[in-house]
């Protein structure tokens, strides 16, 4: 009868190693049952584990004795669990076989620990590892390696030693893997140097690969800008905005800094006003920019008109509008029909200006401009003049106008003035007068009162560059120390000028009774390069930027200097014009530190550099149409006159530098149709000029209506001027009209037109025009191309035919007469072949045969190619044939000269065949007829 329980112990502590399957149990694993030796009831027939997840089962080794053993199921690893813990039970086999009522034991626990094998080798961190040293220093470390190990034991996980494998190498390496140096290293002798370290673990186990350790060598640390970078930069027209420091970063070498603050300036003072802008002239650029209109220029361009300018000194060799420079010595005095006379508290001065200081410790008062007596007095009415690096603006009104004591002289003290460089300067709007510099605006500090100008019948000259005086005196005045300057040897001097202007002055305009607008300002001064911010929204918030009006000074500010390298990366250089003018843009880098403490800690050098700018590729500007125009006496009467250049085509084309690389000699040149504005063309008469009394050129009104343009004409011609589109010109030129009143006493007219842009940069070819008038056509009538034969006949061609047939010389041709001979035999022919009733319709259908060759794509002038031929004129009388030979014109045989052989039709060619010139010549003699040009729509 089985009546006891199995017993086993309360618990057993089991070791396996990882990837065997027996687990070592202490005490080891046996059941005992007080039942033995009964069969069944005193056995042992199982262990049961609990726990399904367990990885181990318990097996009986031997029912009788109790023994069993506990196994792992499958592979243990002991980095995926180290310990283990479960409940284990003894079961009897019962009362008999099966285990019928069998009895349980207690339950005991189990705890096994998983021991370790050293399957796995050290890993480093890092794929490579990177330092740099100062030359001529010891370091203590210079970097650390680190590997790891996987293994799960602390014996074979730990990594007990690192080695450097490269043989010769002044560096070592502890055990927890710091790299020193054992000597001191030179950047002259070697930048680089690149070690292999390996490591092993507590279990004496090898890393499998070793680590490459790169350890760069600088010099001795020098604070400043460090880069790999070009000083010489190249920048080619039309590709917007270029990095200028893609690789630039700041060393300090190591100082504790609290800020820095770096300027990039663009240096451009040698290029025209400051900057490359607009080489357009004032007055077109402020058309572009919407100025008001009523401004009278008083520095324009030497010409007839506007000589008082000629005498000043001109700043040549610019790629920019007139700049004149005055040394001290020039002036110029403006004439009374230019000088504006409603100057009321409403007007605008405007000027470029570039002025330096003046020697002496006590200079002179430098006039720019002076409105004065003209005799006697000497009152300054008004006066823009620089005193001691002082801009001051003086204006005084007459008892007429005020009666008050008023501000009268306003004073600027600014560093502009005397900074020798370009800057554009306004003054508007009286008593609160406002100053413009570089479209920024700045209050006088200094107003100073004054009572109003006493009436007088004194005219007032009106100077440029300095002042006009009148020093007079009366014989018995005597030269006082104040007038010594006007006295010399007892005689006395009537000097005109004073106040001498030294600088340079450019666009010097005034505009009464009204003052610009902020918006204008700023497009007049605005410049076409500068610098420039790349991806200005990315950039840190920590860093402060600024720039001046011109974009020619960059200043950034921050705290942190990770972001002040990368603000320093994104600086650019920009030119938005389309041709810029070529050549060196200097740059110069400036930078200040300030260390915790300290005002200034580290001094950095600064950097200069240069942006090329690259020669643009030249436009090349062609005009084209009909270059000759012959037209019937009515219509040189009619009110309006004739067109000139109905048909005119102005095109502009280039030729890029990269697709003319790519030429070969079997690839033609292929160019490239660009848009840009043109700022004047000339439409010249060429020979003698118009008579006033019998003939007009001119635009037609209403033309300029809506563009940016002016047109003057003379008798010489015609100039169409200002910044505007080539379509505006075109649709300007084509209205352009010539008028004779008596067209029968005008033989020929020739005109020539040229257009330009940049101020001449680039000019067209010189496109000629030549105007002829039809003899022998009433106003009232319609002009048939069947007329009463002249006794001589004249052939002209189109400018086209030649373009058409360029294979043929006009040595082919010997003469005028013989031209015609041959028409008339062509004409006949084709007569034949169409049959004898054409002849006699030929009036008839007339405008039908026009539309015919309209629509075979001649371009011709039907009326200068009428051919006829008289049937009852004897052509066999050699007397009359020599005069008509004697009566042709020089005119015509020029143009006969040029005459191209042109194709006759097949039937006319198979009569012609074997015949020479003179037998063609006999027999054109023997056939009389009279035949319309238009009868041959020259599609044989």
């Amino acid at each position: 009868v089985n009546k006891h329980k199995p017993w086993i112990e309360t618990s057993y502590h089991g070791v396996i190693t990882e990837n065997t399957e027996v687990v070592l149990l202490d005490p080891p694993l046996v059941a005992l049952d007080k039942d033995a030796p009964i069969p069944y009831a005193g056995e042992i027939c199982a262990f049961n584990i609990q726990g399904l997840e367990s990885p181990f089962e318990a097996v009986v080794l031997n029912g009788t004795s109790g023994e069993g053993q506990l196994r792992a199921r499958g592979l243990v690893d002991c980095e995926a669990q180290k310990e283990y813990t479960f409940i284990i039970q003894a079961h009897d086999c019962g009362s008999g076989p099966g285990g019928a009522e069998g009895k349980k034991s207690h339950k005991a626990a189990v705890h096994i620990q998983v021991n370790d094998v050293n399957e796995f080798a050290p890993v480093f961190r890092e794929s490579e590892y990177r330092a740099s040293v100062i030359e001529g220093k010891i370091y203590d470390n210079i970097l650390q390696v680190e590997a790891t190990d996987q293994d799960c034991s602390p014996q074979y996980s730990q990594i007990c030693n690192y080695q450097i494998t490269t043989a010769r190498t002044p560096f070592a390496i502890d055990r927890n893997g710091n790299i020193r140096n054992t000597e001191k290293l030179s950047y002259d002798r070697q930048q680089q140097y690149e070690i292999q370290v390996t490591a092993w673990d507590c279990g004496q186990k090898r890393a499998l690969q070793s680590v490459p350790v790169r350890i760069d060598v600088k010099p001795v640390c020098k604070p400043g800008w460090q880069e790999d970078r070009n000083k010489h930069m190249d920048y080619e027209p039309g590709t917007g905005s270029k990095q200028l420091f893609p690789k630039m970063h700041l060393e300090t070498c190591g100082g504790p800094l609290s800020s820095a603050r770096t300027t990039v300036e663009l240096q451009t003072s040698h290029i025209g006003k400051g900057c490359d802008r607009e080489t357009y002239s004032e007055k077109s650029l402020q058309k572009l920019c919407g100025a008001s209109s009523g401004s009278t220029d008083l520095l324009p361009a030497p010409s007839t008109a506007t000589n008082w300018t000629a005498s000043l000194v001109t700043d040549s060799g610019r790629d920019s509008e007139l700049i004149f420079r005055f040394d001290g010595r020039q002036a110029a005095k403006i004439p009374d029909w230019v000088v504006p006379q409603n100057l009321t508290d409403h007007f605008t001065i405007a000027t470029w200006m570039k002025h330096g200081p003046s020697p002496g410790l006590r200079a002179e008062k430098e006039t720019l401009l002076c409105n004065s007596d003209k005799t006697e007095m000497n009152r300054h009415h008004y006066s823009l003049y620089v005193h001691n690096c002082r801009l001051v603006f003086l204006l005084r009104r007459d008892f007429t106008q005020v009666d008050t004591f008023r501000p009268a002289e306003f004073h600027w003290k600014l560093e502009q003035i005397c900074d020798k460089e370009w800057h554009y300067v306004i003054n508007v709007e009286f008593p609160v007068v406002t100053l413009y510099v570089d479209g920024v605006t700045y209050d006088p500090y200094l107003v100073t009162d004054d009572w109003p100008i006493h009436p007088s019948q004194i005219d007032v000259q009106l100077t440029v560059g300095a002042c006009w005086q009148d020093f007079s005196f009366a014989p018995e005045l005597r030269c006082t120390r104040q007038l010594t300057a006007w006295c010399v040897g007892g005689e006395v001097k009537k000097p005109r000028f004073t106040q001498y202007f030294r600088g340079s002055l450019s666009g010097l305009t005034i505009r009464p009774g009204k003052i610009e607008s902020q918006k204008v300002i700023s497009c007049l001064q605005a410049c076409k390069e500068g610098l420039d911010i790349n991806s200005l929204e990315s950039l840190d918030k920590s860093i402060k930027f600024h720039f001046n009006p011109a974009q020619s000074i960059l200043v950034m500010e921050g705290e942190d200097l990770d972001n002040m390298n990368t603000a320093m990366r994104k600086v650019s250089y920009i030119n938005s014009r389309q041709f810029p003018t070529p050549g060196a843009r200097r740059l110069r880098i400036s930078t200040s530190v300030q260390c915790f403490g300290e005002d200034t800690c580290i001094t950095i050098p600064d950097i200069d550099a240069v942006v090329m700018v690259l020669q643009p590729s030249e436009p090349r500007i062609t005009i084209s149409g009909a270059d000759r125009l012959i037209r019937p006496e009515s219509d040189f009467r009619a009110s309006d006159g004739i067109a000139l250049f109905q048909d005119l085509h102005i095109v502009s084309t280039v030729t890029r530098a990269d697709a003319a690389a790519r030429h070969t000699a079997r690839q033609p040149e292929v160019l490239e149709e660009i848009i840009h504005n043109l700022d004047y063309c000339d439409i010249l008469v060429l020979g003698e000029e118009l008579r006033p009394e019998e003939e007009s050129l001119q635009v037609e009104g209403g033309a300029l209506l809506g563009k940016h343009l002016d047109a003057t004409n003379s008798t010489s011609g015609v100039s169409v001027y200002g910044v505007d589109s080539m379509s505006s010109y075109e649709q300007v030129i084509r209205q352009v009209r010539y008028q004779h009143w008596q067209p029968t006493q005008l033989a020929e007219r020739r005109f020539q037109l040229t257009c330009s842009e940049l101020n001449g940069r680039y000019t067209s070819n010189e496109f000629k025009l030549e105007v002829s008038v039809l003899r022998g056509s009433d106003p009232g009538e319609h002009i048939s191309h069947i007329v009463a034969p002249p006794q001589y006949m004249q052939v002209r061609r189109p400018s086209m035919l030649h373009d058409l047939y360029p294979s043929h010389s006009s040595a082919a041709v010997p003469s005028a007469a013989t031209v015609v001979i041959v028409m008339c035999i062509a004409a006949l022919v084709v007569v034949v072949v169409l049959g004898i009733y054409r002849i006699h319709l030929t009036h008839q259908q007339e405008v039908k045969l026009e539309e015919t060759a309209k629509e075979a794509g001649t371009s011709w002038d039907d009326s200068a190619l009428t051919i006829t031929v008289n049937p009852m004129e004897n052509l066999q009388e050699p007397q009359a044939e020599e005069e008509a030979d004697d009566e042709i014109t020089s005119a015509e045989s020029d143009d006969s000269e040029e005459e191209v052989d042109i194709q006759l039709p097949k039937v006319e060619r198979q009569s012609r065949k074997g015949q020479s010139w003179g037998q063609i010549s006999s027999t054109s003699a023997q056939k009389q007829q009279r035949v319309d040009w238009s009868d041959w729509d020259g599609s044989s």
